[in-house]
C-alpha cells in the first residue's frame, strides 16, 4: 500500500514518480465549441468552431507543476505549425489527411517504412494500420496527442504517444503505462466503459484507439450549461451508468484512481462512457503506485496524504462527480485545486449540498465523500440506493403530472 507524509499544504511533487506520468498530464480532451475555464491560475483561450475554448495551466492535474495539455495553434503558443482546417482534409485508408501533413507523431504512426510492433500478450488487439484513417488533431501534451479518426468507417479517439528517445528510464515508464492501459481496456467489456477497438507500437510511438464519444466529456456537458443543474432525471440516470461501469471495474479488482468529470464521456444516446483506465492499477498491485494520481478536486483525502488507500479512493470521487451532476457545478470552484485539497484534508471541507437536494442523493454524496474509507459505500450499494432514487423520481413526477391535469385538462405533458 502507498504511504507518505502528510498533507500540509505543501504538495509534494515526486518527479520520478509523476513527472513521467502522460495521461494525467495529457488526456484532457477539448470539445468543439465548450468553454473550459476552470482552475484559472493561467488560462489560455482561443476560438473553436465558433465557441469560446480556455484551457487550464494551473496545478490541478497532479504530480506536475502545470497542465501541459494545450489547445492546438493557439496564437501565444508554440505547438505543431501545420494548418488544422476540417474543410480541407481528406482522409485516405492508411494514410494522414492533408491538415496533418507535417504532423511529426501522426506521420512516424502511419509510416509504412517502420514496422508495426505487436502487443505482448494481446496480439490480436493490434489494429491495421491500412484501415486507420488519422484526422484532426484536437488536444495535445507534453508526451503526446488526441486526434479524431476513423478506424474500418467507425469514429474513433486515436491516442498517440511519443517514445522519449533520451530517457530510457522515462520510455521504460511510459512503456509500461501504455501496456497497462492496452491490459485494462482489452479486459474491461462493459456498456458504461469506453470500448477499446486496438492498439499498436511502433519504433518511435505508441497507439490505443477506441470508440469516439461524439458528446464530449461530462465537464464540458457542464460547462457548456454555464452551471445550470442538469434535469435531475438525467443526473440520476448518468450517475447510474457511473456507478454500474465502476460496481463492474471494482468486481474485477481494478481501480481506476482518477474517476472525474473530465474521464466520463457522453455518448449519442446520452450514455456516460468510463474513459482514461492509464493511470489505473490492479488492486492487489498496491505496492508501487504513485500516490499523487489523480487531481486534486475529485482526490480522495488519503490519497492526497499519501496514506495506505484501496477502491473506495473512487467511491469518494464519485461522490465528487454525483454533486457536479446534481448541482453542474465545478467541485471547489472558488478554490484552486491546491487550496481544494488543503481544505478537503485539513478542515474537512466538502462541497455544499443544495438545501432541496432529494434526501436520497445527499445521503449518497455524504457517504461517498466520508473521510473514513470504511464507511463509504461499495459501488454495488451505490447502484441500488441510486436506483431507489430514480424509482422515487419518477413516482413524484407521476404524481406531479396527474395534479398539473387534474387542474389543467387541456396540458400536454
Amino acid at each position: 500500500m502507498v504511504e507518505g507524509p502528510k498533507f500540509t499544504g505543501i504538495i509534494r511533487n515526486d518527479n520520478n514518480e509523476n513527472f513521467y506520468n502522460f495521461t494525467q498530464e495529457f488526456y484532457q480532451k477539448l470539445g468543439e465549441g465548450s468553454n473550459m475555464s476552470i482552475d484559472s491560475v493561467g488560462s489560455l483561450q482561443t476560438s473553436n468552431g465558433g465557441g469560446s475554448v480556455s484551457m487550464s495551466v494551473d496545478n490541478s492535474s497532479v504530480g506536475s507543476n502545470d497542465s501541459h495539455t494545450i489547445i492546438l495553434n493557439h496564437p501565444g503558443l508554440k505547438t505543431v505549425t501545420n494548418n488544422f482546417s476540417g474543410g480541407h482534409s481528406v482522409l485516405r485508408p492508411g494514410k494522414v489527411s492533408h491538415a496533418l501533413n507535417d504532423d511529426a507523431l501522426a506521420q512516424a504512426l502511419m509510416d509504412s517504412r517502420y514496422p508495426t510492433e505487436g502487443l505482448k500478450n494481446y496480439d490480436e488487439w493490434t489494429i491495421d494500420l491500412r484501415k486507420l484513417n488519422m484526422g484532426m488533431a484536437f488536444a495535445q501534451g507534453a508526451f503526446g496527442k488526441l486526434y479524431k479518426g476513423t478506424y474500418n468507417g467507425e469514429d474513433v479517439a486515436i491516442k498517440i504517444l511519443e517514445r522519449p528517445e533520451n530517457s530510457p528510464e522515462r520510455a521504460q515508464l511510459m512503456e509500461q503505462q501504455f501496456a497497462q492501459e492496452v491490459m485494462m481496456l482489452a479486459t474491461l467489456k462493459h456498456p458504461n466503459i469506453v470500448r477499446f477497438i486496438g492498439a499498436c507500437r511502433k519504433p518511435m510511438v505508441w497507439c490505443i484507439v477506441t470508440e469516439y464519444a461524439k458528446g464530449g466529456s461530462v465537464r464540458q456537458f457542464l460547462m457548456r450549461r454555464q452551471n445550470r443543474s442538469v434535469p435531475l432525471k438525467l443526473a440520476v440516470k448518468q450517475a447510474l451508468d457511473v456507478a454500474r461501469g465502476m460496481a463492474y471495474v471494482h468486481g474485477l479488482s481494478f481501480i481506476h484512481r482518477d474517476l472525474k468529470s473530465d474521464n466520463l464521456l457522453i455518448a449519442s444516446d446520452k450514455s456516460i462512457k468510463i474513459a482514461d483506465f492509464g493511470v489505473a492499477r490492479i488492486e492487489v498491485q498496491t505496492e508501487g503506485m504513485t500516490p499523487e494520481t489523480g487531481t486534486y478536486r475529485w482526490m480522495a483525502p488519503e490519497m492526497i496524504q499519501h496514506r495506505p488507500y484501496n477502491q473506495k479512493v473512487d467511491v469518494y470521487s464519485f461522490g465528487i462527480v454525483l454533486w457536479e451532476l446534481i448541482t453542474g457545478m465545478l467541485p471547489f470552484q472558488n478554490m484552486t485545486a491546491v487550496q481544494a485539497a488543503f481544505a478537503v484534508v485539513n478542515k474537512g471541507v466538502r462541497p455544499i449540498i443544495p438545501h432541496d437536494c432529494l434526501p436520497v442523493l445527499g445521503e449518497i454524496m455524504t457517504r461517498c465523500w466520508d473521510a473514513n474509507p470504511d464507511v463509504r459505500p461499495p459501488f454495488t450499494e451505490v447502484v441500488r440506493m441510486l436506483e431507489n432514487a430514480e424509482t422515487e423520481i419518477m413516482t413524484n413526477v407521476r404524481k406531479a403530472r396527474f395534479r398539473c391535469c387534474m387542474t389543467q385538462p387541456m396540458t400536454t405533458d
